[in-house]
């Protein structure tokens, strides 16, 4: 039996009922949410379940929704099972104010410097992380680079014309 995007979709509503919804498939991948704190039990049940068995962490980042109130910070989970060739996404939101969000690096081993690199981009705290410094960006840094906090460009430049770039 193939595994399908509505056989995922059956496991996980089976067990979390709705406390994961926001279902979509873009582009044919399953995509879905649950709330910051059960990102864990999700992705255990992902990974233990003998059907579904989500074992390899393809990816792990972050995306700020400035506009979100509450909900600023998106920490996205790409998910493999390698048997039947099938990717899944899974989002949480957590309020830039208190980002907060359990560590994997206890079921995905992988999970280790992509949340160091999440914490050092967009500042989400990964509560349990064995080493949760800076990765790439320099130490003293007292600010988050991918948060969209700040203007795109220097806003004293005079040798650019907003008409050129489509800006009227």
């Amino acid at each position: 039996m193939s595994l399908t995007n509505e056989i995922i979709r059956q496991h996980l509503t089976e067990k979390f009922g709705e406390d994961v919804y926001d279902w979509d498939e873009p582009y044919g991948m399953l995509t879905f949410t649950a709330h910051k704190d059960l990102n864990l039990k999700v992705l255990q049940f992902l990974f233990d379940d003998p059907t579904l068995q989500f074992r390899f962490l393809t990816d792990l980042c972050a995306v700020h929704y400035p506009n979100k109130k509450g909900e600023e910070i998106a920490v996205v989970y790409h998910l493999h099972n390698l048997v039947n060739n099938v990717r899944i996404r899974f989002k949480i939101f957590t309020d830039i104010n208190k980002p907060d969000v359990f560590s994997t690096t206890a079921l995905y081993a992988a999970a280790n410097w992509m949340e160091r690199e999440t914490y050092d981009f967009y500042g989400v705290n990964f509560i349990g992380h064995p080493n949760l410094v800076r990765i790439l960006n320099a130490d003293e840094m007292d600010y988050f680079p991918m948060r969209k906090e700040y203007p795109l460009e220097e806003q004293t430049r005079v040798d650019k014309d907003d008409e050129m770039f489509g800006r009227n």
